[in-house]
């Protein structure tokens, strides 16, 4: 019961308002409230009240304008980096091997014959060996329609408004004086041509003086072509260039350029040898490798002995078969015991140098990597090379990354929230930012191109690009690869992730084994491989590795917020305070004071829609109703006539409804007894 009376109360006290005007409610705030300033405003002169009026204004405009600051600081999430070093037995990381050839010559040499000597024979033709001493004459005629699907293309640029492109296998090309370069050239001197021009670009011109055949190799770099002697080598100016056309016989090219033809015949070779390794199948490819017990000659992790049972293989584009040591998908990661070199890993290695596939692999050696155990190595980013005939000591430090995820960072912890279908996973590993850019760019090279590249992983359903089924995947590759603004949405696509090891690598080199020692050795590790007395290895094939950590110290890189809700409130309020003088307090005072003014403003719309209302019933009734004392006389007054601005005229006007008329009092006055007649004294009785 107590309870209704006080929802009453309240309900009446709500309808009845605060009881003031704005002067009122402003004039009673000032007084009352504890904020420096606005007491002074009212309590002074006139000429004070506008000199405290201008400060409390102009500090209170201050107050703000820090407020507006610290809020904007606090919303922009930044953070703080913390570095720590802290001491414990830690997990030995994962170690990738790789050889820097991907396959053995020996067994892809059937699938690259035609590609050889396609090669070996345009290099003749760059360097423009005299006609005796080519060697193609006795050789069975070249695939020059391998040749024609990604040609290789020499560019004169003497002219360099009308640079001349020659295809080097292209024959009969007729030269004139000052042509373009659709395969033709122009002669020096600006003569004309007579006879048919030679593969090599030779071409003799009338007056029996030879003409140059200009081509240009891509790049800056001069050809080595043979210069007449009235011209010097240094007006030669040749580049050779990779040719690539959205289909074959089509105008719409592009040239890639290098500074070196050893590069353009390089990044030739490794596009030609891709289409053709992307038709075969997996476990081909597999066995055209190196195999682990081949290459892995010896292993020993500690004080304990092993072997190449114990690395996991998976197959990586760019190198062939690769092998993992301590990957941890199958068993529990290996700890450290100690620090130091003997309580790391050793490994020794036979890469095989004698089996290079020469056009493909410059590079002679090892390609390794540390990386945390589940995730996929990337060693084409972060790998590195031991070269052969060394021992390399890696020596290894422990950086652990911890970033703060959303909103004060970008990051993600495992990629479940990153848009860009992770095509690593197919190996059960982790996410990381390589695999989703590499991954975001088979996707668009597949969306684009309608088939992917053979140096990533395919989505169910797509095929790897090659030269039969799709003529211009090399065209549509490059551009792509050169497109920025793809790279960009990849870029804004993929997130880094929030925790990550790196593993800081300290490398040194020695000659191994030496020349004292490199008898037995040789003889032992040979016999122990291939069970012969014969040596068969040699310098130029043995790697020897130690892994292990320096020491057990680790350092945590970590972040922290910058600003927290408990710094920016206290700088909120160390601002209020020292401008105003306030606190909390003032603050719901002012808050008071606003929720009373919307208050008597609700009010006020109240009356105002109530009053109009009653304004519009007044205009449509502009008379107000008659009172009970004018009814009453309406029906005891026949000639009373209620005023009506509205009343009808007088011949038409309705007579007043009849009624009861009301009771005759008379009897009940007093009069004299004479006058009283004596029929009325009858009646009484």
């Amino acid at each position: 019961m107590n309870l209704k009376k006080y929802f009453i109360r309240a309900l009446h006290r709500l309808q009845k308002g605060p009881g003031y005007t704005y002067k009122e409610l402003l004039v009673w705030y000032c007084d009352n409230t504890n904020t420096h300033g606005p007491k002074r405003i009212i309590k002074e002169g006139p000429k004070k009240k506008l000199i405290w009026f201008f400060l409390t204004l102009l500090f209170a405009s201050l107050v703000f304008w820090q407020w507006g600051i610290l809020i904007n600081t606090y919303l922009s999430y930044n953070v703080t980096s913390s570095l720590s070093i802290g001491f414990k037995t830690m997990k030995f990381p994962a170690v990738t091997v790789c050889n820097a050839n991907p396959f053995k010559y020996s067994e892809v040499k059937h699938l690259l014959k035609e590609l050889d000597r396609l090669i070996e024979a345009a290099l003749e033709r760059i360097l423009q060996p005299t006609s005796g001493n080519s060697s193609e004459n006795a050789s069975p005629p070249l695939d020059l329609q391998l040749w024609h699907q990604i040609p290789l293309v020499l560019i004169d640029e003497h002219d360099k408004d009308n640079p001349i492109i020659l295809d080097i296998f292209e024959s009969n090309q007729t030269a004139g004086g000052n042509q373009t370069a659709g395969g033709n050239q122009t002669a020096e001197g600006n003569q004309t041509a007579a006879g048919n021009q030679t593969a090599e670009g030779n071409q003799t011109a009338e007056g029996n003086q030879t003409a140059e055949g200009n081509q240009t190799t891509a790049g800056n770099q001069t050809a080595s072509l043979p210069a007449p002697a009235n011209t010097t080598s240094e007006e030669k100016k040749y580049k050779l260039a990779v040719k690539l056309c959205s289909h074959q016989g089509s105008n719409n090219c592009t040239y890639r350029n290098f500074t070196s033809a050893a590069q353009a015949v390089t990044e030739w070779y490794i596009l030609q040898s891709t289409s053709i390794l992307s038709k075969v199948p997996l476990q081909e490819r597999i066995r055209m490798g190196y195999q682990a017990e081949d290459m892995i000659l010896a292993c020993l992790y500690g004080a304990e002995p092993c072997n190449y049972k114990n690395f996991t293989q998976i197959y990586h584009p760019d190198h062939g078969n690769c092998y993992i040591f301590n990957w941890g998908m199958d068993e529990e990661a290996l700890n450290s015991s100690n620090p130091g070199a003997e309580f790391g890993l050793k490994l020794i290695l036979d890469i095989s140098q004698q089996d290079y596939i020469p056009y493909l692999s410059s590079a002679a050696g090892a390609r390794l990597m540390l990386h945390q155990q589940k995730s996929f190595p990337f060693l084409k980013d972060q790998g590195i090379y031991a070269m052969a005939g060394t021992e390399t000591s890696i020596g290894v430090l422990v950086d652990e990354l911890e970033r703060m995820g959303y909103p004060y960072s970008d990051c993600t912890m495992n990629g479940s929230d990153v848009p860009v279908k992770n095509l690593y996973s197919q190996y059960n590993t982790s996410y990381s930012i390589q695999a989703c850019l590499r991954s975001c760019f088979q996707n668009h090279m597949i969306e684009i191109c309608g088939c992917g590249h053979y140096m990533f992983p395919l989505p169910e359903g797509v095929n790897y690009c090659n030269n039969e089924d799709n003529p211009g995947w090399a065209y549509c590759y490059s551009s792509l690869r050169s497109s920025i603004r793809h790279r960009q949405i990849c870029i804004d696509s993929c997130k880094e992730t929030c925790n990550d090891t790196q593993y800081k690598m300290t490398i040194s080199m020695a000659d191994w084994p030496s020349e004292a020692s490199e008898d037995w050795i040789f003889h032992i590790l040979s016999y122990e491989r291939d069970m012969s007395t014969n040596v068969t290895l040699d310098r130029n094939g043995i790697i020897k590795l130690n892994i292990y950590f320096q020491e057990y110290n680790y350092r945590t890189i970590s972040e922290s917020a910058a600003t927290t809700i408990v710094w920016l409130l206290s700088s909120l309020g160390g601002q209020f305070g020292f401008w105003m003088g306030g606190s909390v307090l003032c603050l719901i005072e002012f808050g008071e004071i606003i929720i009373d003014s919307l208050w008597i403003t609700v009010i006020n719309m109240i009356s105002w829609c109530k009053g109009l209302k009653q304004r519009r019933v007044q205009a449509r009734y502009p008379d107000a109703p008659p009172t009970v004392s004018e009814l009453v006389e309406a029906h005891t007054n026949l000639g009373f006539q209620h005023e009506d601005g509205g009343a009808l005229p007088r011949d038409e006007a309705l007579r007043p409804e009849p009624g009861t008329p009301p009771p005759n009092y008379d009897s009940l006055r007093v009069q004299p007894l004479d006058v009283l007649s004596p029929d009325s004294d009858t009646e009484t009785e």
